[in-house]
């Protein structure tokens, strides 16, 4: 009896609770009737309560249950009805600003409407007179959302006779009600005018909603800004449309173009023939149109820009910009070419394709990336060239970018390997930085000596290096080109990585940290190939190949077959002769004689084969051979690395917000460029409001994104509206 009074000393109160409560913890429940009012009861007792006209109470009772640890956040959101997500919310705004934080905020009307039966008579007056939509909301002080109503694109709702008043909170004009998915106005008048040549450009105009899909796509603006795109490509191009020295109108100008291609590109469709896969108004609400451009007239326009032959200018003039604007970035550049392998019928040449290890018609690009791998420059190579000749190429592009003084250093692999080269690239102002091809004599353990250094994602990278001079031949006259080489010991495997360079730093891991990035284009490679269709052709026009260029004589393979031929019927009378000669003599003779003979034909066939030049002019061997047109492929090539760069952006400012950045950054903003979001115009502001994302810490990684983007001040291309970002409370 002792003991059993003992244990029910130590037990747990009985729950006793009003009868239809619920239980959402051990011995905590919530009763709430219909009208609102409610508690929350802990082991039968009444803790926290609330009334009807107190919603604040009751969230606090939700706050209050959860940091007591009384209760699990996910079930007290299934009690109270709420996503847990909101309940989230409700603990981060109480711990920031108390109780006072937890009043619900009224949404309703905060000013009376502008549309006065005078102000409409104005609007549609302007209209008449053929001012454009955003002419007419600029000259009247409204939106152009208003306007479109006051025109009837939108029907006005019944309101009372005196407009001045407080309207009601049903009617979509009330200031902060946005219509959800809405639709943008009709620009018919503007297309007409562009048919009838009066039109250069169809002027933005910001489709105000909520909602609306994509439009998280807007996020890029502030980085593609930077990269000057737009500016470069109306300095080449010129604003208007241009055919053969005419200027024509167009309602699709060069903004548009470009930033379809570019919101295209981040939502998934690279490729001009992708337009056919994504909503035309979707896009055309980033333009400020009422719909994008269909694939046959993007091409079409893009042959325009491409017939004028001024690709490389335009990706000249954005390499440029890159330079002027993060000098800091190109005192290291990585070179290596890309091959775009070629499925037609036409006659193209052959190029060898490492990731598949294969040879195959295709066309081969030079790339040059800055030192965190984002696109500089890039040409088409020619036929059979070489990395290193594509490095001379590089020494006059790179020198006039950055100028007579600089020392850039030129990173790049084994196939650039040229110690003449070297030597020349160093006489041109430039460092090198590569592997050795050629591996010697390994160096001794005692040789090696540990080194940290510290990367720019903030990582300690440990290296065991050896550092010397050595002296490499490059001629038959035993010159020498004298380099620096730092080998690195792998100490789990032993394997030694040889790396030259003519760079003093003292600290060699900084030289061998540069070398090893060097990866970083080769996932430029990999990122563009998956996501900016880096490899598709955009263009189907072919043009001749060089007719005097020096290919390899087939008839010189033809012959040296032959001649092998001729060889290996020798060998065969040599072992026949040999093995007769145990057997009798008659049939050694005749084995002698066929072996004389054989002898005979293959020296006549090597003659042959010697006489036969080893090149010709490809004319002799190919006359249709063609190479593939990259003119509109090289300016759909400069807009999509502008647009990976404003990514790489976008992913390094996101990094302080997000602690899996390092490995998720652009999932997390491929997430973002396709969510939806609210459009709203504000005096001379646009704001963009994000809706939430699939989790909270990439909802909260986005709104510290927006707050950076908001530092910028970046301006709607073709508008003088300034750009606000946030994202939208759950």
């Amino acid at each position: 009896m002792r003991t059993g009074v003992a244990k029910l000393g130590v037990m747990q109160p009985l729950p006793l609770a009003p009868a239809g409560s619920v239980m959402i913890g051990d011995g905590v429940t919530l009763a709430e009737d219909a009208s609102g009012s409610g508690g929350i009861f802990v082991w039968g007792q009444p803790t926290w309560s609330w009334d009807e006209s107190d919603p604040g109470a009751r969230r606090l009772a939700a706050v209050q249950v959860v940091n007591a640890a009384l209760c699990r956040q996910r079930d007290v959101a299934d009690a109270f009805g709420v996503n847990e997500t909101t309940i989230w919310r409700w603990r981060e705004e109480y711990a920031g600003g108390g109780m006072g934080a937890l009043l619900p905020i009224h949404h309703g009307p905060k000013r009376p409407t502008k549309l006065t039966e005078e102000k409409v008579t104005e609007i549609r007056t302007l209209r008449d007179a053929g001012k454009t939509i955003a002419e007419v909301a600029e000259a009247t002080g409204v939106s152009t959302f208003s306007v479109r109503r006051a025109l009837g694109s939108t029907p006005l709702k019944s309101a009372p006779s005196d407009l001045d008043v407080q309207p009601n909170h049903d009617d979509d004009e009330v200031a902060g009600e946005l219509v959800a998915l809405a639709k943008p106005a009709e620009r018919t008048t503007e297309r007409a005018a562009a048919c009838g040549g009066v039109l250069d450009e169809a002027a933005p105009v910001i489709c105000e909603g909520a909602s609306l899909p994509l439009v998280g796509s807007l996020l890029v603006l502030p980085a593609l800004a930077a990269t000057g795109l737009i500016e470069a490509a109306t300095a080449v191009y010129g604003a208007g449309r241009k055919v053969g020295g005419i200027h024509r109108s167009a309602f699709y100008g060069l903004r548009s173009l470009i930033l379809c291609v570019v919101f295209s590109c981040l939502v998934g469709e690279p490729r001009a023939e992708g337009a056919t896969r994504l909503d035309p108004v979707a896009i055309g609400r980033l333009l400020g149109l009422d719909r994008a451009p269909e694939v046959k007239r993007l091409r079409f326009r893009m042959a325009e820009l491409a017939g004028e032959h001024r690709a490389d200018e335009l990706v000249m003039a954005l390499a440029q910009h890159h330079v002027d604007a993060h000098p800091e970035e190109v005192g290291l550049l990585y070179i290596d070419g890309h091959v775009r392998a070629y499925h037609g019928g036409a006659e193209i040449p052959k190029a060898h394709v490492a990731r598949i290890r294969l040879a195959m018609t295709a066309e081969v690009d030079t790339w040059i990336t800055d030192r965190f791998g984002d696109g500089l420059l890039v040409w088409q190579s020619a036929p059979g060239a070489s990395l290193a000749g594509e490095l001379a190429l590089t020494v006059d592009k790179v020198r006039a970018l950055l100028g007579p003084d600089a020392r850039p250093t030129l990173c790049f692999d084994r196939g650039g390997w040229s110690p003449k080269l070297f030597a020349q690239l160093v006489l041109s102002g430039f460092d090198i930085l590569t592997y050795r091809k050629y591996t010697k004599r390994r160096e001794p353990r005692s040789a090696f000596v540990d080194h940290e250094f510290t990367d720019d994602l903030g990582h300690t990278q440990h290296y065991l290096l050896s550092d010397r001079t050595v002296r490499v031949p490059f001629d038959s006259n035993r010159r020498r080109f004298t380099c620096r080489q730092i080998v690195k010991l792998d100490e789990a495997t032993g394997h030694q990585t040889q790396i030259l360079t003519t760079r003093d730093d003292a600290d060699p891991a900084v030289i061998a940290h540069a070398m090893f990035s060097r990866w970083r284009v080769e996932n430029f490679f990999r990122y563009m190939r998956a996501h900016y269709g880096l490899d598709a052709l955009d263009a189907y026009e072919t043009i001749p190949d060089d007719p005097d260029r020096m290919v390899a004589n087939p008839a010189k393979r033809k012959a040296a077959r032959h001649a092998g031929e001729a060889a290996q019927s020798i060998a065969s009378a040599e072992a026949n002769r040999g093995q007769a000669s145990f057997d009798r003599m008659e049939a050694s003779q005749q084995l002698a004689d066929a072996y004389a003979s054989a002898q005979s034909e293959l020296d006549a066939r090597r003659a042959a084969a010697k006489a036969i030049p080893a090149k010709v002019p490809l004319a002799l061997v190919r006359p249709g051979a063609v190479r593939i047109d990259v003119e509109r492929k090289r300016i759909m090539d400069a807009i999509r690395m502008a647009t990976y760069n404003s990514e790489s952006s976008l992913a390094r400012l996101l990094a302080p917000h997000y602690a899996r950045a390092e490995d998720e950054a652009r999932s997390l903003l491929r997430e973002a460029f396709r969510a939806s979001a609210d459009l709203e115009v504000k005096d001379a502001t646009l704001h963009v409001r994000v809706e939430p994302l699939s989790a909270p810490r990439r909802t909260r990684a986005i709104a510290g994104l927006c707050e950076e983007l908001n530092a910028t001040e970046t301006i709607y291309p073709g508008t003088n509206l300034k750009l606000v970002y946030s994202v939208k409370e759950v």
